[in-house]
């Protein structure tokens, strides 16, 4: 078994490296906890520490991903910014093949549900704590985890607006409807 320095449970040098230079970054700790995993699985690929890998290795490597193993889009996008944030800034090497590996983005439009279906899924879900989750949900256009996180505090009723702590320290206001603000009230009481 070969030793490298991403190998779970180990904390050498580079990693600590690593993860420094993400913490000073600013990267939030579950995007840190993805990239490092992401250097690990390359290393384990070529059985060799990262910072010995070479340029060509990493192309291969994306064209293993995409083309052997087809992973989604999103999972390659993470693993080529994983892999650019090492080796361009923790170990200071500009290789042009992560300008080269970068997906391409999918069109898609998102799936809209009539009335009709959103009032069937509304009716299904049991209690008003979780009734009010899930409509809040729908008719501000909100995450879970962003639906999650509200506090009455981030409610203006006045504009009728919500404040929303959003994905990647990412704030935002979004409208709320009059109908909504009055049933949060109703539960509210």
């Amino acid at each position: 078994m070969v030793h490298h320095p991403f190998r779970k449970g180990t904390m050498t040098e580079l990693r600590k490296r690593f993860i420094e230079d993400m913490q000073l970054r600013g990267l939030a700790p579950s995007t840190q906890t993805v990239y490092v995993c992401a250097i690990r699985q390359i290393a384990k690929h070529y059985r060799q520490s990262p910072d010995q890998l070479t340029e060509e290795q990493v192309r291969q490597y994306f064209l293993h991903l995409t083309e052997v193993r087809k992973v989604s889009r999103s999972n390659a996008t993470m693993t080529l910014c994983a892999l650019k944030f090492f080796f361009e800034r923790t170990l200071q090497r500009q290789w042009p093949v992560f300008s080269l590996a970068r997906p391409r983005k999918v069109k898609k439009l998102p799936a809209v549900l009539s009335h009709e279906e959103v009032r069937r899924l509304l009716d299904c879900v049991e209690g008003p704590i979780f009734h009010m989750y899930f409509l809040t949900v729908y008719a501000c256009g909100l995450r879970r985890e962003e639906a999650r996180l509200l506090r009455v505090e981030d409610i203006d009723g006045a504009r009728g607006l919500v404040h929303v702590r959003g994905k990647g320290a990412k704030d935002r206001w979004v409208p709320m409807p009059a109908v909504l603000l009055t049933q949060l009230r109703e539960l509210w009481k």
